[in-house]
């Protein structure tokens, strides 16, 4: 019997080569050299992300129609408007209101500040200012700026923060703009785009090494930094509520917007370290810089709390530093700074309407006598300026 021929397998195990690993802390190590420019956004999100910013502009729109709307210059002014064929939404002659906006008279109506509103202790006014405009100039330039730093900071940072930086912003510009307010009409509505600024300027800071054309964004927010300081020194806007909202932004920037491209990373790692990565990323997130997140919202909250009380007090910084004036309002031939009560005689016949200065002796007549007193007060200025 023949035998069966033995078959002989070798088999050889070879050790593979071992496979590279990444923890992912590594890999956020590795994060920092991935760059992008400032204003560019990292994640594709829906447009419907910033409805915050959208939110807060129609606010600002309704709130500047209504003002108009009241303000009425085709009636109240007796036709002596700018851009009469607007006929109700007519602006206030340009001696009067060089913004294209309402009387002075009709900005105390809305919920502007006044140093004698506040010693009145008519605090609601803190809360109304915020909304109003001086005019259609300041609300394209304001809302214009809400925009374009408004939307990048929503897409990058999500709605809830920037809707609370924007809000403490505008009332802590408020709180500052009752330490210095004057006797005569001021909004403070830049103050929250001033916030946004501030904001902005905190996350280029922050994170400083991840971005690329630093020197661009750099002069972009200061051209709106000084369109802003610039647009403050004509009436009825002030500057004190800008440099209260920067300071406000800057300060919760810091405490509350996360580094974005963690986030971004995070969203769109997948793989082995999955999980890993994710939570890694969130924690970074939650500790990074604990100390400087405690230390800016510790200020801004001390800041916010000791102004309030200065503000409920009646505290006006502004008796006791004369030139302080002209950082908020600078004088002109073209309109008006002056916040000195004036008086006015009165005198009425059938047909004409007679408004002397008691300070220097000027006078107008006016071919009618139908006339609110409140017209007469904002006239009575224009006559003693």
């Amino acid at each position: 019997m023949e035998e069966t021929p033995k078959l002989d397998t070798n088999i050889q195990i070879n050790p593979a080569a071992e496979a590279e690993t990444t923890s992912p802390l590594d890999f956020i190590d590795s994060l920092q050299d991935l760059k992008t420019p400032f204003f560019k956004s990292r994640s594709r999100r829906r447009r419907s992300d910033t409805w915050v910013i959208s939110m807060f502009v129609i606010f600002h729109l309704i709130a500047f129609v209504a003002t108009m709307i009241v303000n009425d210059c085709w009636t109240n002014s007796h036709g002596d408007c700018s851009v009469t064929v607007l006929r109700r939404m007519s602006f206030q002659p340009l001696s009067e209101n060089p913004l294209l906006g309402p009387s002075p008279s009709t900005l105390d109506k809305m919920g502007a500040l006044r140093k004698t509103l506040l010693l009145e202790h008519q605090t609601w006014h803190l809360f109304s200012c915020p909304w109003l405009h001086a005019g259609l100039i300041h609300l394209i330039i304001n809302l214009a700026g809400v925009i374009f730093l408004g939307i990048y900071l929503e897409q990058e940072f999500g709605p809830l923060r920037v809707g609370l930086i924007y809000i403490f912003s505008a009332f802590f510009g408020t709180l500052v703009t009752a330490l210095f307010v004057r006797d005569s009409p001021i909004v403070s509505s830049s103050g929250a785009q001033l916030g946004l600024l501030g904001a902005t300027i905190s996350a280029l800071v922050r994170n400083w090494r991840i971005y690329t054309n630093k020197f661009v964004a750099v002069m972009i927010l200061f051209a709106v930094f000084a369109c802003n300081f610039m647009l403050g020194l004509l009436p009825y806007i002030d500057n004190y509520s800008n440099i209260g909202g920067l300071i406000s932004g800057f300060l919760l920037g810091f405490a509350l917007l996360f580094t974005p491209q963690l986030r971004q990373v995070a969203q769109n790692k997948s793989g082995l370290y999955d999980s890993g990565v994710k939570s890694s990323f969130n924690w970074k997130q939650k500790l990074d810089r604990p100390v400087m997140r405690s230390v800016s919202l510790l200020v801004f909250a001390f800041l916010l709390v000791g102004f309030l009380v200065a503000a409920l007090l009646g505290v006006n910084i502004s008796q006791y530093c004369q030139w302080c004036a002209y950082f908020d309002c600078l004088p002109s031939k073209r309109w008006n700074c002056n916040d000195v009560t004036t008086s006015c005689e009165i005198m009425l016949s059938d047909t004409e309407l007679t408004l002397t200065c008691l300070a220097n002796g000027n006078f107008r007549v006016f071919p009618y006598t139908n006339i609110s007193d409140a017209r007469k007060k904002d006239i009575c200025t224009l006559i003693c300026s």
